[in-house]
């Protein structure tokens, strides 16, 4: 059975948005260590460029962590089929006409547009996109909390 509701927003995304609703965050949430994990051997050429081209960002940021891989990869091999479906509409163009003389869409026009939808899906739980990345606040290389004793007495964290 499906949980109801919206799908919770991840404590690490909440954190880089200044926690908006100001409700209290997650502490049990797990942590996975903030490191990008290894590219899969598998990915098609333009996934792996596309891997390589955002993991390091990613990882800085704070939203790509060790357990995401198959999320990301995901996301990489979506853009490669996409892009490869792009490239072919660039070529061959977006029409063809039959045997019997009707004008007919090629299929890579449906197929670049379910890759395109589900780049979009994995791209906005990973913040890589405008509105997405407008809503997060750049954790500006806090790696470990402070002592909150400190904090509250006005000495240095």
């Amino acid at each position: 059975m499906a949980t109801r509701g919206r799908k919770p927003t991840p404590t690490a995304i909440k954190e880089l948005e200044g926690n908006p609703g100001k409700r209290k965050l997650n502490e049990n949430e797990p942590k996975p260590e903030r490191k990008a994990p290894a590219c899969p051997k598998w990915l098609d050429k333009d996934a792996r460029k596309e891997w390589h081209r955002l993991a390091k960002k990613m990882e800085a940021i704070g939203v790509l962590t060790e357990v995401d891989m198959a999320a990301f990869a995901a996301y990489c091999q979506s853009y490669a089929r996409w892009k490869e479906a792009e490239e072919f509409i660039t070529e061959h163009g977006t029409l063809v006409r039959t045997p019997s003389g009707y004008w007919q869409q090629v299929p890579q026009v449906s197929i670049a547009q379910t890759y395109m939808k589900q780049m979009g899906k994995f791209a906005t739980e990973f913040g890589l996109t405008p509105a997405s990345r407008s809503r997060l606040i750049a954790d500006a290389g806090k790696a470990t909390p402070g002592d909150e004793m400190e904090e509250l007495l006005g000495g240095d964290p």
